[in-house]
């Protein structure tokens, strides 16, 4: 898992802000990635604002949508 936050994302305090919520939100979700997988979130800024339990809700659907398209990919390379 990594976790990427620019300097363009504020000053040192809001982007350490920004990953500690998102590390909180993927610790959280992180049972959905059932399969090993490398994953790289590059948040954008309104992740300051957004409600937590929100944020929440959106890396769970990313992550399964990811678990989805690992399976699929594992599926296709099973029959060939």
């Amino acid at each position: 898992m990594g976790l990427t936050v620019g300097k363009v994302m504020g000053k040192a305090v809001d982007r350490n802000r920004i990953k500690r919520r998102m590390r909180e939100a993927v610790r959280k979700n992180l049972p959905a990635l059932r399969m090993p997988v490398d994953v790289i979130l590059h948040p954008r800024r309104s992740v300051m604002d957004v409600e937590f339990a929100a944020l929440e809700r959106e890396v769970g659907s990313v992550f399964r949508a990811i678990q989805s398209a690992v399976e699929k990919k594992a599926q296709r390379e099973g029959r060939a």
